[in-house]
């Protein structure tokens, strides 16, 4: 972080030292290194070399979307040239957030009550294994909701995934003509702060059967599970780190590329520190990116917001 401290507004922290970590998206997962002819592989890099972008394109598929959001925003169609990753049944309802039934999975025994847990907004929110996500998804058993940015969905999604977006304080309220008991799952990239966010809202809302994927849409991607989006490219990452007021523990702290609605959030550890994971496409160094903590608002060019500790 170049031994560097940012302090925004009136009541910055007196410290100055490395951020803690223990607010952000756990253990870091290695940055992409580009490769141009052969794909990506995951890597272990400094820092520094943020903003990696590795891209693969797949067979095309053509599928109109719709953009189901919360209560309190209009809904809007998405008119995409899909590609697909793989070869599954057509899904005759994109707006109902299930995917067609495929394979053949084996009938297994699902216990919820196992499930780790988390906390967003006052709401506990159940984490879902990954392969059982995917066993969900193959009978289509769930309704899929993507609670990254609109720009995010596009570029890639579970296949029959709706686009629903997590909204700073947990607004955005169910998802109309969808039944309060219908098991819902929720996903994002970093890898479940978003989808915390937005499971805590639906469940605000009387949804009773939400879940959130535990590992994130990250691994669902690197192992090709079935997807649709535009181009299947990697978005760059970076990390913004900082420190607020440890009253504020357990809030959150949002990043947000407002020109495309990108975003991502993490919660405000005990100490008052936090870390947000970056997954944006499209932007660099010198791109504004805003971040909103209960103690400061400030928008800067993102190089400014990684290489420094945010204070206030």
């Amino acid at each position: 972080m170049g031994g560097r401290t940012l302090s925004v507004g009136m009541s910055a922290s007196p410290r100055s030292q490395a951020l803690r970590r223990g607010g952000g998206c756990g253990q870091r997962q290695p940055l992409l290194r580009w490769r141009p002819q052969s794909g990506y592989e995951p890597s272990r890099v400094p820092r520094r070399r943020r903003h990696r972008l590795a891209g693969r394109r797949l067979g095309l598929s053509r599928a109109v979307r719709l953009l189901v959001v919360g209560a309190r925003e209009p809904r809007r169609s998405i008119d995409a040239e899909f590609h697909a990753n793989t070869s599954l049944p057509a899904d005759e309802d994109p707006a109902d957030g299930y995917p067609p039934a495929y394979g053949d999975p084996d009938e297994r025994s699902v216990d919820p009550s196992s499930f780790p847990t988390t906390t967003a907004n006052g709401e506990t929110v159940r984490l879902a294994p990954i392969e059982v996500a995917r066993y969900w998804h193959q009978r289509a058993d769930a309704r899929f909701v993507d609670a990254r940015g609109l720009e995010a969905y596009e570029r890639s999604h579970i296949y029959g995934a709706v686009n629903s977006p997590a909204q700073r304080g947990s607004s955005g309220g169910g998802i109309g003509e969808w039944g309060k008991d219908d098991r819902i799952v929720c996903y994002c990239g970093c890898p479940h702060h978003l989808s915390s966010v937005r499971a805590s809202a639906l469940q605000q809302a009387g949804f009773s059967n939400v879940f959130v994927i535990d590992e994130g849409f990250g691994p669902w991607y690197e192992n090709d599970l079935p997807m649709r989006g535009t181009d299947f490219s990697a978005p760059q990452e970076a990390f913004v780190d900082g420190e607020v007021d440890p009253q504020y523990a357990g809030d959150y702290a949002w990043a947000t590329h407002e020109p495309s609605g990108q975003r991502e959030a993490a919660p405000i550890g005990a100490d008052g520190a936090f870390s947000l994971h970056l997954k944006f496409y499209d932007v660099t160094d010198e791109t504004p990116i805003r971040v909103q903590t209960p103690a400061f608002d400030v928008t800067e060019p993102l190089g400014e917001l990684t290489d420094a500790v945010l204070t206030g």
